[in-house]
């Protein structure tokens, strides 16, 4: 199958500029393309995976990449469908992050290999030497205020208020474009759906400055069956670096896929092939309970993005705290599993009598609840049961002296830390 008729199979041709010339582009030869990062966190998220997977398969297909990560772009701010201005960074702050983002793609695009190898670039390196003067003349006078107006990307902002600023973004990501062009022979562009007025911008700058003609392709912005967006500005945010999102924490948000969405997260997030992709369909629907597709997600996507040994010791995390298995987990796989469970750190003065240290931790409300709970077996201590009233914490409880697990009920856990 073609690339790009796999790209459409798998759902990732959102729009483009001409549909039949890029198709023809990519079966005539090599194309050089381009995906753009802002660096507006020190992580890129899931919702950017869509693109650099995508950017990952046409490189796979013989096509070469470039990863623009925008210095200078990260210092302005994309007004793209945004209710507020970004908060503007420091060049400090900017530069350590262009740094931790183009490490973070360095593991999903082919860097040293071959004549399609990949290349790092850096929009700073033209916009950090251009004055202010030849830039409004250079570029600027290529762009008309009507033209810049009608984008949908900026329409609902203008009622509410745009800073010049935020306004000029979509020429810089233009002349973004037009530069590697010139430089690179670049003649297509790879984004998300919300970047169509800032990508067709450069095309538009290609055309008018350099009488050629550029492509672009956007992939969708990937929601989930309910509509809910995949973005850190949804309060959701699934990162890519394990810090901010663990390995385990990955591991879950994907066995948590609702039934509607799996197959097509599938063809979206993984490089199994389209064959084995209706192979599983075909499991998964037969015994849906069996969550068959979701394990498989969760195996590729955190194998892709965290390494083997990360994706098996977030499978052993799951097990062993389905299980009730806490002395089978170390103190880190522990922290990585319970992180955001309740948490109380434990005081010198803190009375350690199972009774009261329940009250205390806030696992439960009252004294009365908590001797209820013990007597009926809801409580566990380490994965340990506890229904002794007297029961006294003591050094022993202390995992690697760090910890102590508390679970009430099956699935409510609570972290001591000393």
């Amino acid at each position: 199958m073609h690339i790009f008729d796999e790209l459409k199979e798998r759902g990732l041709v959102f729009q483009t500029t001409d549909e039949e010339a890029l198709r023809k582009a990519l079966e005539e030869g090599q194309v050089s393309y381009y995906t753009g990062y802002d660096p507006t966190a020190d992580s890129l998220h899931l919702g950017h995976l869509v693109a650099i997977l995508t950017s990952r398969r046409l490189q796979l297909a013989g096509h070469k990449p470039y990863a623009l990560v925008g210095g200078a772009t990260g210092l302005i701010g994309d007004p793209s469908f945004k209710d507020a201005e970004r908060s503007l960074q420091t060049k400090e702050t900017v530069q350590e992050w262009v740094r931790s983002i183009q490490g973070q793609l360095s593991r999903f695009l082919d860097f040293e290999n071959g004549d399609n190898k990949a290349e790092m670039v850096n929009n700073y390196d033209w916009f950090g030497s251009i004055s202010f003067i030849d830039f409004l003349r250079d570029v600027g006078k290529y762009f008309t205020v009507n033209a810049m107006l009608s984008k949908e990307s900026v329409k609902k902002r203008i009622e509410t208020g745009i800073s010049y600023t935020e306004f000029a973004y979509q020429i810089m990501q233009g002349y973004d474009f037009y530069v590697l062009n010139q430089e690179h022979n670049v003649t297509l562009q790879i984004g998300g759906s919300d970047q169509w007025g800032n990508m067709t911008a450069g095309t538009e700058l290609m055309r008018r400055k350099a009488d050629k003609t550029g492509h672009v392709m956007t992939v969708p912005l990937i929601t989930d069956a309910t509509g809910k967006k995949f973005g850190k500005s949804e309060g959701n945010a699934v990162w890519l670096n394990a810090d901010k999102t663990s390995p385990y924490e990955m591991y879950q948000f994907w066995m948590n896929v609702m039934d509607a969405d799996v197959v097509r997260f599938l063809k979206i997030f993984t490089f199994l092939s389209l064959d084995e992709i209706e192979e599983i369909r075909k499991q998964f629907e037969a015994a849906p309970h069996e969550r068959l597709a979701q394990k498989i997600l969760a195996r590729e996507v955190v194998t892709l993005v965290h390494g083997e040994e990360a994706y098996k010791e977030a499978l052993n995390i799951t097990e062993q705290l389905f299980a009730g298995n806490i002395k089978n987990l170390s103190v880190k796989e522990l922290k990585q599993g319970l992180r955001g469970v309740p948490n109380y750190q434990v005081q010198a003065e803190d009375n350690l009598n199972i009774v009261e240290l329940l009250v205390t931790a806030g696992v439960v409300n009252s004294k009365r609840q908590a001797r209820e709970d013990i007597q009926n077996g809801a409580i566990y201590v380490n994965g340990e049961r506890i229904q002794d009233l007297d029961y006294v914490l003591s050094d022993s409880d202390k995992l690697e002296n760090e910890l102590t697990v508390i679970r009430r009920g099956k699935k409510k856990y609570f972290v001591l830390t000393y």
